[in-house]
């Protein structure tokens, strides 16, 4: 059984009676939603419709969409005034970024549900969790201390205790002070001939070294009260937390950069002056001096040579082989050991997917075929492999790695790595298993799978996803192509954005760009960028428009036609609005078993987002709330873009992505007739 021992100090009012608080119980094993411990501050209440309320709902996405960004740690604030949500997470130095990302998703999830309409705390194994409406951030204050502790005692508990104590105290150095470690350390110490004690500390990372040492110190200082002489222990707060025991449970650390390597040191060999001196002064000594030299000088004269031969060929190679591949260098370079991508060898993705086998390919796209595979270690990949005839490239390549490499939410696709070999240029992915939106949404007899609730799933996650791109990612990215088959299924149905070879990359300040070259989707591009090439976070948010009405109608925009209606899905939709009978525009399969209010409010939120006029348009942190709070009144809409002098065949469709996971091998036609000669899509991007 394993205890939990709350300390709350002395000098708060409120608790100036109660110094210790003792709750015991069983650490739960079943269940991963499960904290180690979490706390309600019941002097901060709210409810959900207040404004901190409101922007709270948007802080804890943020705070779990972000927690990998920086190493594992995130802070932040949302709202002005009183109304400002403070909130932190902090994954624990050895966790890797999908379990970071795990559990500060799950704390996020928890939390609202154990501490409602109260600021709180909460303890995972893995991470922590902060929010309040009061700013504690970079504050080392630690009000609460909870203990943790294994009920066995140890063996030589004198020995145990001083071996313990100096080895907390030489962890919580390093960790305050030095700068590569961020406040993490861990470490061993022998306690006797046939056991160690292992231990671990870490602070959060808006504080000073100084207050990082001190606030452990007082962490240590804790142990005593709760676990003296015990074979293992925790104590964690706010601020900073610690754990010892008499087994390793830590890994490597995932945060530490790498220890500066001590500066080579060259062996001095001394030229020797000890010349033996000839015996008789003659010639015939030195002559006899030379003869024993020339077994020496021969075979090393030819190494040198041999040596020198094979140094000029490999740099010939070297060179022959840069030549060759200084087209992509830059893409190799991008992965520079900070991010879990890495450049995986050919011969082992070519093993993965047998060959690259007709049997493991199991999509087509603009970049090329996509294989399945699986990984030496068990784990299953998708592989996009250029094409030589693909009118993608080495830009899109480059621009793919560039931008997923660096960026992690459960809503976007994960890049595992990449491979450059001679003409070979492929990109491995996570493998998800259900495909691609459009796999299910426009096929009659697939897309009843997708029942109301799992479609409303999609469009929450999409709409995540778009908002972590815009303002939460260290990089504020313009999708550019954001459609149904770009957007991927896993397991569960959580769907993942894909396809990031024709994203943008903008500047923290920069709000549009332009270009000369149209790339995208026809049906999917706002008039701005069709008709001008101007595009901005707005462009991304018609995109998101269009595919939410897609999703209620189950209908798809490029291929929509219904004289009595309008030429396109947006038409229809916006003339059944004017007439009161919106709600027929509802997929046929779901009308009778959806809930007729969110989807009118979905319906209601499309709209808005497919505006002509731009600034119109709501931007993606509003569009979550919309979605998330009903209380939200929303604006009445404006008429939609309209794509006015194009006229589409019927019975013709288009798709030209490079998806990851798409069934259909076979490349659909498209065919656009325009009045006015304005480029509408351009197959090649940029």
């Amino acid at each position: 059984m394993s205890t939990f021992f709350l300390s709350l100090p002395s000098h708060l009012p409120i608790f100036s009676s109660l110094l210790l608080l003792l709750i015991s119980f069983h650490v739960p094993t079943t269940n991963a939603a499960d904290p180690l411990y979490h706390i309600c501050d019941n002097t901060a209440n709210y409810t959900n419709t207040s404004t901190f309320g409101t922007n709270l709902k948007l802080l804890l996405p943020s705070l779990s969409s972000n927690s990998t960004l920086n190493y594992g740690f995130y802070n932040t604030s949302i709202g002005q005034d009183t109304n400002e949500a403070y909130g932190l997470v902090l994954c624990r130095g050895d966790a890797s970024s999908s379990t970071c990302q795990n559990c500060t998703q799950t704390a996020s999830d928890e939390i609202l549900s154990r501490c409602p309409n109260r600021s709180a705390t909460i303890w995972y194994d893995d991470c922590l969790l902060r929010y309040s409406n009061s700013n504690f951030l970079g504050s080392s204050s630690t009000p609460v201390w909870v203990y943790m502790w294994n009920t066995q005692n140890a063996t030589n508990p004198d020995q145990f205790e001083s071996v313990l104590g100096e080895l907390m105290n030489n962890l919580s150095s390093r960790a305050a002070y030095e700068t590569r470690l961020r406040m993490f350390a861990t470490g061993e110490a022998k306690v006797s001939s046939f056991s160690n004690v292992y231990g671990l500390v870490q602070c959060i990372r808006d504080i000073s070294g100084d207050d990082c040492y001190r606030c452990l110190g007082s962490a240590i200082g804790q142990i005593p009260k709760c676990c003296d002489k015990k074979q293992g222990g925790r104590v964690f707060g706010a601020v900073c937390n610690i754990r010892f025991e008499i087994y390793s449970f830590y890994g490597a650390s995932t945060i530490a950069a790498p220890a500066p390597s001590p500066a080579p040191t060259v062996a001095e060999t001394p030229l020797s002056t000890n010349t033996a001196p000839s015996t008789n002064g003659t010639s015939a000594g030195t002559g006899g001096n030379s003869s024993k030299l020339i077994p020496i000088l021969v075979p090393t004269i030819a190494g040198a040579v041999i040596l020198s031969i094979i140094v000029a060929l490999l740099l010939v190679k070297r060179r022959t082989s840069s030549k060759r591949n200084k087209t992509y260098t830059a893409v190799i370079d991008g992965l520079d050991g900070s991010e879990e991508s890495v450049q995986i060898d050919f011969d082992t993705i070519r093993a993965a997917t047998n060959d690259f086998s007709d049997e493991n390919k199991i999509g087509q796209g603009g970049f090329g075929p996509v294989y399945k595979g699986s990984l030496p270690d068990g784990r299953e990949i998708a592989v996009k492999r250029l094409s030589i005839n693909s009118g993608q490239g080495a830009e899109e390549f480059r621009n793919e790695i560039a931008l997923i490499a660096k960026l992690q939410h459960r809503n976007l696709v994960r890049l595992i790595g990449c491979c450059v070999e001679g003409e070979e240029k492929l990109l491995i992915y996570e493998y998800i298993p259900n495909k691609s939106l459009d796999y299910f949404l426009f096929d009659p007899a697939k897309r009843v799978l997708l029942n109301w609730e799992r479609r409303y799933k999609i469009i929450g996650g999409i709409a995540r996803g778009l908002l972590y791109l815009h303002e939460d990612s260290r990089l504020r990215i313009i999708h550019r192509d954001l459609k149904a088959s770009n957007i991927l299924l896993d397991a569960d149905m959580t769907p993942k954005i894909s396809d990031f070879g024709m994203a943008k990359i903008f500047g923290v300040d920069q709000t549009q760009g332009n270009t000369t070259r149209i790339a995208g989707t026809y049906g999917y591009m706002s008039p701005e960028y069709a008709m001008h090439g101007q595009f901005s976070v707005k462009s991304d948010v018609f995109s998101f428009g269009v595919l939410l009405l897609e999703i209620i109608s189950g209908q798809k925009n490029s291929a929509f036609y219904q004289s009595d209606h309008g030429r396109d899905l947006l038409s229809y939709v916006w003339r059944a609005w004017n007439d009161g009978t919106v709600l027929e525009i509802i997929d046929s399969t779901l009308r009778e078993h959806c809930s007729a209010s969110e989807a009118m409010r979905c319906i209601h939120i499309g709209l808005l987002c497919v505006q002509e006029d731009a600034t119109a348009r709501p931007i993606m942190s509003s569009v979550v709330l919309m979605l998330n709070s009903f209380s939200v009144t929303l604006s009445a809409p404006s008429a939609p873009a309209f794509f006015i002098g194009s006229v589409m065949e019927p019975s013709l469709q288009i798709d030209h992505s490079s998806q990851a996971n798409h069934s259909d091998p076979s490349p659909k036609k498209l065919s656009v007739v325009s009045q006015n000669d304005v480029s509408i899509t351009e197959l090649e991007p940029r």
